[in-house]
């Protein structure tokens, strides 16, 4: 399974990626060793995923999610609650 993601930082900025383990990918981040954009605002928690087959589907969809803009993202998320222990 491939996942597309939003993280919530510290300090209420968004973060968009993929990954095929979710729960691995969060703990890398929280660790400080994701990317370099979410390392200075630890800690970083999960607001929002979508799952795909494939790979170049989550890449694909998280292209759309970096273009959107902060208002959308909040859109896309309203309602939608994040729970590691389902995945």
């Amino acid at each position: 399974m491939n996942y597309t993601y939003i993280l919530k930082c510290h300090d209420n900025t968004f973060y968009t990626g993929w990954t095929n383990d979710i729960k691995k990918r969060i703990q890398v981040h929280n660790a400080g060793q994701g990317a370099k954009y979410t390392r200075a605002r630890l800690p970083v928690s999960l607001a929002y995923y979508e799952t795909f087959q494939s790979k170049s589907e989550a890449m694909r969809r998280e292209w759309e999610i970096k273009h959107m803009t902060r208002r959308e993202k909040e859109k896309l998320m309203a309602g939608f609650v994040a729970v590691l222990d389902e995945l």
